[in-house]
Protein backbone atom coordinates (compact mmCIF):
# COMPACT_ATOMS: atom_id res chain seq x y z
CA UNK A 1 0.00 0.00 0.00
CA UNK A 2 2.91 2.36 0.66
CA UNK A 3 4.02 2.37 -2.97
CA UNK A 4 0.50 3.32 -4.10
CA UNK A 5 0.70 6.40 -1.86
CA UNK A 6 3.80 7.63 -3.66
CA UNK A 7 2.34 7.44 -7.17
CA UNK A 8 0.72 10.27 -9.12
CA UNK A 9 -3.06 10.04 -9.45
CA UNK A 10 -5.76 12.13 -11.04
CA UNK A 11 -7.85 13.71 -8.31
CA UNK A 12 -11.36 13.46 -9.75
CA UNK A 13 -13.05 14.64 -6.55
CA UNK A 14 -11.49 18.11 -6.71
CA UNK A 15 -11.30 18.40 -10.46
CA UNK A 16 -12.38 21.24 -12.71
CA UNK A 17 -11.87 19.43 -15.99
CA UNK A 18 -9.87 16.17 -16.01
CA UNK A 19 -8.27 16.25 -12.54
CA UNK A 20 -4.66 16.79 -13.64
CA UNK A 21 -4.06 20.05 -11.77
CA UNK A 22 -5.72 18.76 -8.61
CA UNK A 23 -3.66 15.58 -8.95
CA UNK A 24 -0.45 17.63 -9.21
CA UNK A 25 -1.54 19.66 -6.18
CA UNK A 26 -2.24 16.50 -4.20
CA UNK A 27 1.07 14.97 -5.24
CA UNK A 28 3.20 18.01 -4.38
CA UNK A 29 1.24 19.55 -1.51
CA UNK A 30 0.89 22.88 -3.31
CA UNK A 31 -2.50 24.61 -3.25
CA UNK A 32 -4.50 23.59 -6.34
CA UNK A 33 -5.28 27.24 -7.17
CA UNK A 34 -1.56 27.97 -7.63
CA UNK A 35 -1.10 24.93 -9.84
CA UNK A 36 -3.98 26.04 -12.07
CA UNK A 37 -2.68 29.62 -12.25
CA UNK A 38 0.80 28.30 -13.09
CA UNK A 39 -0.59 26.13 -15.90
CA UNK A 40 -2.52 29.07 -17.35
CA UNK A 41 0.51 31.37 -17.15
CA UNK A 42 2.75 28.73 -18.73
CA UNK A 43 0.26 28.27 -21.55
CA UNK A 44 -0.07 32.02 -22.15
CA UNK A 45 3.71 32.58 -21.91
CA UNK A 46 4.39 30.62 -25.06
CA UNK A 47 3.80 26.98 -24.28
CA UNK A 48 0.40 26.96 -25.92
CA UNK A 49 0.20 23.72 -27.82
CA UNK A 50 2.70 21.82 -25.66
CA UNK A 51 1.06 22.43 -22.31
CA UNK A 52 -2.29 21.27 -23.64
CA UNK A 53 -0.69 18.21 -25.24
CA UNK A 54 1.10 17.38 -21.98
CA UNK A 55 -2.14 17.94 -20.03
CA UNK A 56 -4.05 15.55 -22.28
CA UNK A 57 -1.28 12.92 -22.15
CA UNK A 58 -1.21 13.02 -18.36
CA UNK A 59 -5.02 12.82 -18.24
CA UNK A 60 -4.91 9.81 -20.56
CA UNK A 61 -2.00 7.95 -18.88
CA UNK A 62 -2.58 8.56 -15.16
CA UNK A 63 -4.88 6.45 -13.00
CA UNK A 64 -7.70 7.74 -10.84
CA UNK A 65 -6.94 8.29 -7.17
CA UNK A 66 -8.20 5.33 -5.12
CA UNK A 67 -10.88 6.01 -2.54
CA UNK A 68 -9.56 6.08 1.02
CA UNK A 69 -5.92 6.51 0.00
CA UNK A 70 -5.25 8.67 3.05
CA UNK A 71 -6.99 8.13 6.37
CA UNK A 72 -6.41 11.64 7.75
CA UNK A 73 -5.17 15.01 6.45
CA UNK A 74 -1.99 14.45 8.49
CA UNK A 75 -1.48 11.18 6.60
CA UNK A 76 -1.79 13.05 3.29
CA UNK A 77 0.77 15.65 4.42
CA UNK A 78 3.16 12.90 5.52
CA UNK A 79 3.01 11.13 2.14
CA UNK A 80 3.44 14.43 0.29
CA UNK A 81 6.61 14.91 2.30
CA UNK A 82 7.76 11.40 1.46
CA UNK A 83 7.29 12.09 -2.24
CA UNK A 84 9.15 15.40 -2.10
CA UNK A 85 12.08 14.28 0.07
CA UNK A 86 12.10 10.68 1.31
CA UNK A 87 15.36 11.06 3.26
CA UNK A 88 13.98 14.00 5.26
CA UNK A 89 10.78 12.08 5.97
CA UNK A 90 12.65 9.08 7.37
CA UNK A 91 14.76 11.45 9.47
CA UNK A 92 11.59 13.04 10.86
CA UNK A 93 10.09 9.64 11.71
CA UNK A 94 13.30 8.56 13.42
CA UNK A 95 13.34 11.82 15.35
CA UNK A 96 9.75 11.29 16.53
CA UNK A 97 10.51 7.73 17.62
CA UNK A 98 13.64 8.90 19.42
CA UNK A 99 11.58 11.50 21.27
CA UNK A 100 8.93 8.91 22.21
CA UNK A 101 11.62 6.49 23.36
CA UNK A 102 13.21 9.20 25.50
CA UNK A 103 9.86 10.09 27.08
CA UNK A 104 9.10 6.42 27.81
CA UNK A 105 12.54 6.01 29.36
CA UNK A 106 11.88 9.05 31.57
CA UNK A 107 8.55 7.58 32.68
CA UNK A 108 10.16 4.21 33.36
CA UNK A 109 12.97 5.84 35.34
CA UNK A 110 10.50 7.86 37.35
CA UNK A 111 8.31 4.83 38.00
CA UNK A 112 11.13 2.47 39.00
CA UNK A 113 13.10 4.96 41.07
CA UNK A 114 12.87 5.03 44.83
CA UNK A 115 10.41 7.87 44.77
CA UNK A 116 8.54 7.62 48.05
CA UNK A 117 6.00 10.25 47.08
CA UNK A 118 5.05 8.27 43.95
CA UNK A 119 4.96 5.01 45.93
CA UNK A 120 2.64 6.62 48.50
CA UNK A 121 0.33 7.89 45.74
CA UNK A 122 0.17 4.44 44.14
CA UNK A 123 -0.54 2.82 47.49
CA UNK A 124 -3.29 5.32 48.21
CA UNK A 125 -4.99 4.36 44.95
CA UNK A 126 -5.15 0.67 45.88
Amino acid sequence: MADSRTKFYLDRQNRKWKGVCSGIADYTGVEVLWVRIGLILLTLAGGFPWTLIAYMLVAWMAHDKPMGLYETPEDAKFWQGVRSNPKRSTTEVRSKFRELDRRLADIETHYTSRNTQLANEIESLR
